[in-house]
């Protein structure tokens, strides 16, 4: 258990933190000023500060956020009336402001809040009651890069209009939103081509036969192991594929066989015969391609393409037969994800890396469906926005990207309770 436990959180952890560290670095290359990147969840038990990002670990090692300036309020922490103290810098403007009773400032000066613009570039200021003096209202200028620390005693920078998500250019919003499961692809990219380097090498089918199966249709034709099929029909074949697709649509039907054995060439007559495989009727003669390990640095990464690739078609096929038979037990949520690293756990590192390369595809995918709140949805927004010349106004924005997070959490809940059941209860 407690082997499962650590390999859910390694897993988990390394498919959030790739994916939040696309929108960090994206999002840093656009302008946008980046106030958190999160590791966990719940309150925070490490912090560390560098241009302009504070860096966090939280109690709870399940997931992660990247916080951008725009996307959400980052003076909501200012009440008007309540004290904060202020330090100032060497040209007399506040460079941190503190609501915290957690933190203790040396020096700084007690303020009774009155009003502020943490907005306005070249007009940041705040302005109230110093040291309690009701009889004078006393404004304050704020440096840009000022430093606003919270309740919890986290500090943030505060986030100027020039600096916010939404002063970045239309193509960098959308790539900032983009790379997250752009990451997630690059990462199972990686992890398949791991796969194929520790296996020792990529498992080739080549266009000549390992075996012949008894009873068969190249049985009876005279076909051997170690046979090679050069050309079907006078149509050259070099790969097992070139086999395959040209035997399998021609059920029933003859083909002349051109194969090579040994330093022989003859031309060998079949017929296919007819079989049903996933409801469709294709053609088998019953032979099995011989295999071979390639391990060249080429065919590795080119493995790790082709088996991403595979596994996105799969998924956008399951995705759409979902629109003719919805059930939750299609989906899978933390639990079903937790089972899922239990198995792969008692398998080995390879099944485990195939389970965080399969994870790493779907939260890719899953992030760029167009439901608001999710990659996807925001993209979709942005598509929105070229076509009209102009973004939604923030209102109607947050409308919807909120109607987006309650159908999503809504939907988690349905589904991490029906794993529950499937993998705990039944």
């Amino acid at each position: 258990m407690i082997t499962t436990i650590i390999t859910f959180i390694i897993v988990f952890g390394l498919l959030v933190f790739v994916h939040e560290f696309g929108h960090y670095y994206f999002a840093k290359r656009s302008g946008i000023l980046v106030r958190e990147f999160a590791i966990g969840m719940g309150p925070k038990i490490f912090s560390y500060r560098k241009n302009g990002t504070t860096y966090t670990i939280r109690i709870l090692p399940l997931g992660g956020y990247v916080s951008m300036a725009g996307l959400e309020e980052d003076t909501e922490e200012l009440q008007k009336g309540m004290p904060v103290s202020l330090i100032l810098d060497a040209n007399g403007s506040v460079s941190k402001i503190n609501t915290s009773q957690k933190v203790t400032l040396e020096a700084g000066i007690p303020v009774e809040l009155l009003d502020w613009d943490l907005s306005t570039p070249d007009d940041l200021w705040i302005e109230g009651y110093e040291n309690g003096e009701e009889d004078q209202v006393k404004r304050f200028k704020v440096a840009h890069d000022a430093l606003l620390i919270g309740k919890d005693g986290l500090a943030l920078q505060i986030a100027p209009a020039d600096v916010r998500f939404q002063a970045a250019s239309l193509p960098a919003r959308m790539m900032t939103n983009f790379a997250g499961p752009m990451n997630n692809f690059i990462l199972a990219i990686i992890l398949f081509a791991l796969i194929a380097l520790l296996q020792g090498g990529v498992k080739q089918a080549t266009n000549t036969i390992g075996q012949v199966q008894e009873n068969s249709i190249a049985k009876k034709a005279g076909l051997k192991a170690g046979d090679t099929i050069t050309a079907i029909n006078g149509e050259k074949t070099s790969t097992w594929q070139d086999v395959a697709t040209k035997i399998q649509p021609a059920a029933s039907k003859e083909l002349k066989l051109t194969v090579k054995r040994a330093d022989q060439t003859k031309t060998v007559s079949v017929t296919p015969k007819t079989k049903t495989v996933n409801g469709q009727k294709v053609g088998q003669i019953g032979i099995i391609a011989k295999e071979k390990i390639d391990r060249s640095p080429l065919a590795i990464v080119t493995y790790g393409f082709t088996q991403t690739w595979f596994v996105i078609k799969q998924i956008g096929n399951a995705l759409v037969s979902m629109f003719h038979g919805f059930s939750l037990n299609d989906l899978g949520g933390p639990v079903a994800m937790f089972s899922l690293t239990s198995q792969a756990s008692e398998s080995g590192i390879v099944s485990v890396i195939t389970l965080t390369a399969l994870l790493s595809v779907n939260l890719g995918i899953l992030n760029l469906l167009p439901i608001p709140a999710l990659d996807g949805g925001k993209l979709l927004l942005n598509i929105i926005e070229a076509i009209r010349r102009k973004p939604l106004a923030p209102e109607k924005e947050m409308i919807i990207t909120m109607i987006g997070f309650a159908f999503l959490m809504i939907l988690m809940f349905l589904v991490t309770w029906n794993d529950i059941q499937r993998y705990f209860l039944r």
